[in-house]
């Protein structure tokens, strides 16, 4: 296989065709759903979603004014629920604070400036702040998961010791600075990590990426 990031994605995409992610139908929607999914799934956070929604609470708005202890109650199904209600509630504040509740004013901001605030936020980390950036805010922003992490591994792309910004510069120095090819890029990730790169048993025989379809130990 090339080590090189755009022969990956040519591959992949030749295998899967296109993703249309982010699962969300609008951008304060797509911030939700990145402070919930941490140490979930995506169900569990659809539930949450569909359950603000239902009590027609799902607006930046709302969910300020709404005491603590209800906004817990409802996201109850993403898990963590207590703290994944201090972590909205936190971001939140930054939203009103800094931009007035307004995704529009977000958007003219750089990106740089955008990531160092949001990981000034409790409870935002990298992954969460990238996820923010690209899917919601449209930035040109390279996000790496877990998946990402494990299929580089496993094709000895990356170290056991490499961080988040090893990794991620692993892409964006070789690829352009394109957010739809990044967005692109990182759902062919999830879908392999999810089809054949499972944390057991994977489907190395199978992987469009494994050309010599050997297994990896």
């Amino acid at each position: 296989m090339s080590r090189k990031p755009g022969a990956i994605y040519r591959k992949l995409f030749s295998a899967f065709g296109p993703q249309h992610w982010w699962p969300a139908k609008s951008g304060f929607e797509v911030i939700l759903g990145a402070i919930l999914t941490q140490n979930t799934n995506w169900s569990n956070v659809e539930k949450a979603l569909a359950a603000l929604k239902q009590s027609g609470n799902l607006s930046a708005d709302k969910l300020k004014r709404m005491p603590f202890k209800k906004l817990a109650l409802l996201i109850r199904s993403a898990g963590f629920y207590n703290l994944k209600a201090l972590r909205v509630k936190a971001f939140l504040k930054f939203f009103f604070d800094s931009y007035h509740g307004s995704l529009r004013r977000m958007r003219l901001v750089d990106k740089h400036t955008l990531r160092d605030q949001l990981l000034g936020v409790s409870g935002i980390g990298p992954e969460t702040a990238d996820s923010i950036l690209l899917y919601a805010l449209g930035k040109p922003v390279f996000v790496v998961d877990a998946y990402t992490r494990r299929i580089l591994l496993r094709h000895r792309l990356i170290k056991a010791e490499d961080n988040y910004a090893a990794i991620q510069d692993f892409f964006t120095r070789s690829l352009k600075s394109d957010a739809k090819v990044f967005n692109e890029y990182h759902a062919l990730l999830v879908k392999l990590g999810k089809d054949y790169c499972q944390k057991s048993k994977p489907k190395c025989k199978l992987c469009p990426l494994n050309d010599q379809k050997t297994t990896f130990n």
